[in-house]
């Protein structure tokens, strides 16, 4: 796809002003770097305020067509219209607050991972505020709206942008410019006033670091940017980094750690199955995902640390100590924190646990790796 084909955000032609690498990237022009390098924005973001463009992301609004006024009931009744394609208890959802969950296809594999919140206004009950991922919206939202037909409509808000401010001093750069923001728990969401305008905040990220998403007009992104990026712990951070500080969050990333193949539980995902709704069978795929949560499935998802040698990219082989063929590497890189190559890869279970040594194949050359815990640096997440 050539340059003039490539969409472009609100804030393109802020990144190009800052210097930023431009690259191609779920159909879109962002930025991977700016002018400290994809290592020094790394842990930029673990010491002070990294702020991220992620408008690629596939934001969106499902509202029911049809509410009663019943508060309670109209939420029901749209969470009925989601849950009948994603593994988590919508249902259940709190005002105010978000849920990470699953789209599956019908044998439980991942379509992808989304986010999905409740607002907190009684005004907009019967509605649910959702963020996809880029390369999949598309489909994600045929989905949905094929899921809705005449119960409810799909509004799509890719036409705002989306920012990210993730670090330990993200707390208190946001709280001098959205007050309200800082009374936010993990993982809860709200809209808030901004220069006669408003935005929608969420406390969530993509880093391990405590954070915000902010959702956000072109009429205001203008503002925003320039009171975020006028405070001196914020530095803007790109893709680049992006991807390594979610891989030493042990996050997985659609593409590579899941797709449609890969089940929940294979993902080490099961804490996004809701047990009320997979007791009911009333989860895409329940079948499988039951009897993986019973009997083991075939492979699981699990951290390596890479004792020797170069990083172990994606599509790496993995073997055991004694040079069987035992999976892929599907995420995999360098860890500016550790100091060490890290990747994230799918094994058998009997090769899962931590500290179980094994080999990566990296250039045809085998090199010692072993299996931990994740995450590989510890999640930060404002509780």
């Amino acid at each position: 796809m050539s340059d003039e084909q490539l969409k472009t955000t609100l804030l393109t032609v802020g990144h190009r002003a800052l210097g930023a690498r431009m690259v191609a990237f779920a159909g879109y022009a962002m930025p991977v770097q700016f002018a400290k390098g994809v290592l020094k924005e790394h842990l930029w973001t673990r010491e002070h305020a990294g702020l991220f463009d992620v408008s690629h992301m596939g934001p969106a609004f499902l509202t029911l067509t049809d509410k009663s006024g019943d508060v309670e009931a109209d939420h029901r009744a749209v969470a009925a219209i989601i849950e009948g394609r994603v593994c988590g208890d919508i249902g259940g959802l709190k005002p105010g607050r978000l849920r990470y969950t699953l789209l599956l296809n019908d044998n439980g594999g991942i379509v992808d991972d989304l986010m999905v919140g409740r607002p907190a206004e009684p005004e907009r009950q019967g509605e649910l505020f959702i963020v996809v991922n880029a390369g999949t919206k598309e489909g994600d939202f045929a989905i949905l709206s094929a899921a809705a037909g005449a119960r409810g409509r799909l509004t799509r808000a890719d036409d705002r942008a989306l920012i990210a401010i993730q670090g330990p001093q993200a707390a208190e750069v946001i709280g001098a410019i959205l007050p309200q923001a800082g009374e936010l728990s993990f993982m809860s969401f709200a809209t808030i006033p901004f220069e006669g305008d408003t935005v929608i905040v969420s406390r969530s990220g993509y880093t391990g670091e405590d954070g915000f998403e902010i959702l956000v007009s072109a009429r205001s992104v203008a503002g925003l940017g320039h009171r975020l990026m006028a405070d001196e712990r914020v530095a803007p951070v790109g893709l680049g980094a992006r991807d390594s500080l979610r891989l030493e969050a042990g996050l997985p990333l659609f593409g590579h750690d899941l797709d449609e193949s890969v089940s929940p539980i294979e993902a080490a995902l099961a804490f996004a199955v809701s047990k009320r709704r997979l007791k009911a069978g009333d989860v895409p795929g329940a079948p499988r995902i039951a009897r993986e949560i019973a009997g083991g499935p075939s492979r699981l998802r699990v951290g390596l640390r890479v004792l020797e040698g170069a990083p172990a990219r994606e599509g790496a082989t993995i073997t055991s100590a004694a040079g069987e063929d035992i999976g892929r590497v599907t995420s995999g890189g360098f860890s500016p924190c550790l100091g060490a190559p890290i990747a994230m890869g799918f094994v058998p279970p009997a090769f899962a646990a931590p500290r179980t040594g094994v080999k990566v194949v990296v250039r045809g050359k085998t090199q010692g790796a072993e299996v931990v815990a994740m995450p590989f640096v510890p999640h930060r997440y404002h509780r």
